[in-house]
């Protein structure tokens, strides 16, 4: 059943499951020492553990919607990942939508497949994955099969794109100028690149440009940085605020940041009026309808 999204104020695109519903799996130190020592995950983390934080933070914030992802970095808990998914909307079907994922640890094409079937088949509307984090490029021909099976379902895709903060993997296949080739190859598929692609800003907005169907999210990061000076993000606030203003979308990847400061620093970044209502807003609402 679709949802009416005709009123909401902000929709964000992007929170992760609360970690207390995850399932329980060995994080290696290389998987988490620097993600704590840049982003403070491991703090963030243990004071956000429930569906009842991630709402009241909503609430306070005035979030009226929020798309949960179920993604993971290490582990094979995508089977268990999206019923958890699955089972928050069908909960609180006017507060969240579902994206799931695939098994990417020990990938195997039918395993995968089969879980993009069941995505749909549960309701939700598209696949969040993270290849770099196993040791994959975005454009690994053996991820085609699945990217195809999404076209054919309607799913939407979500991919890691930009730095990863592993000290094991490297993060060259994250690199946005991938996603022009997975659109060349797959011009139905709703691309969607997450955390914006920083360091690579200029191939992440030239992909953009080029492809209509390939949106930008920005979970993860401080917005502040994106209308800084020397910060990298130079050429991408410039475009958003212009021709890409359509295929920008806000995400908190909650609760790596939280909703009081991301809106309270994009609201602070002096976008164009229209600018900020799609970003918080309107191109969420007309994804989430399509």
């Amino acid at each position: 059943m679709r949802k009416n999204f005709d009123n909401a104020e902000v929709i964000d695109f992007r929170v992760r499951v609360p970690p207390g519903l995850c399932p329980q799996v060995d994080v290696p130190d290389t998987h988490s020492s620097q993600y704590n020592a840049v982003l403070n995950t491991g703090e963030k983390y243990a004071a956000a553990q429930t569906l009842d934080d991630l709402l009241q933070g909503m609430d306070h914030s005035r979030v009226d919607h929020a798309v949960i992802h179920a993604e993971h970095e290490v582990g094979d808990v995508a089977d268990a990942l999206n019923r958890t998914v699955a089972d928050i909307v069908d909960k609180h079907p006017d507060r969240f939508t579902g994206i799931g994922t695939i098994s990417l640890d020990g990938f195997s094409i039918k395993k995968a497949l089969r879980q993009v079937d069941e995505c749909a088949e549960m309701g939700l509307i598209g696949l969040s994955i993270e290849p770099a984090f196993f040791g994959m490029h975005l454009d690994e021909k053996k991820m085609y099969p699945i990217y195809a099976k999404a076209m054919e379902k309607n799913l939407l895709v979500a991919l890691h794109t930009g730095i990863n903060y592993t000290t094991h993997q490297p993060m060259a296949g994250e690199n946005p100028i991938l996603l022009d080739g997975i659109a060349c190859d797959f011009p139905d598929l709703t691309l969607v690149a997450s955390h914006g692609g920083w360091p690579w800003i200029n191939e992440m907005v030239a992909v953009a440009r080029k492809h209509p169907q390939v949106y930008i999210e920005f979970g993860g990061l401080a917005p502040k940085y994106v209308g800084a000076a020397s910060t990298g993000w130079e050429m991408m606030y410039r475009f958003m605020n212009s021709v890409l203003s359509k295929q920008i979308l806000y995400g908190t990847d909650w609760p790596t940041m939280d909703h009081q400061r991301t809106l309270a620093e994009w609201r602070d970044l002096g976008l164009k009026p229209q600018v900020l209502d799609d970003l918080l807003t309107g191109n969420a609402k007309n994804l989430l309808k399509s």
